[in-house]
This record gives C-alpha cells, structure tokens and sequence, in this order.
C-alpha cells in the first residue's frame, strides 16, 4: 500500500473525529481499510512463511 493511500485513511480517521464523515468518505474509509488490512495480512504471512525451524536436538 502506498504512502499516499496511508495519508488518506489518516486524514479520514482525523475529519471522521471533528466533523464527521459523507456516505462517499465513510465507503472510500471502508474500502481503504480493507486494502490496508489485506496487505498487513499478505506481509504477516510472507514473513511465517519465510521463517524457519531449526530442533537443536536438545
């Protein structure tokens, strides 16, 4: 996810604290979240998937 998408989900956070969100802001917010979470998800994944287990035989 690009920096600039991060940005905007800040700025709707902030404008949804002070005055309050439009239907079309509270839908772009919902789907900006979505994309957020499913990168967040797809890296958390990689990262496991890229780790590796070594018994010492202790």
């Amino acid at each position: 996810m690009d920096k600039k998408k991060i940005e905007r989900i800040n700025a709707l956070a902030k404008k949804a604290k002070t005055v309050g969100l439009t239907d079309e802001e509270i839908a772009e917010r919902d789907a900006l979240r979505k994309e957020y979470l499913s990168a967040i998800r797809q890296n958390f994944k990689q990262t496991l998937d890229s780790i590796e287990i070594i018994d010492k035989g202790e």
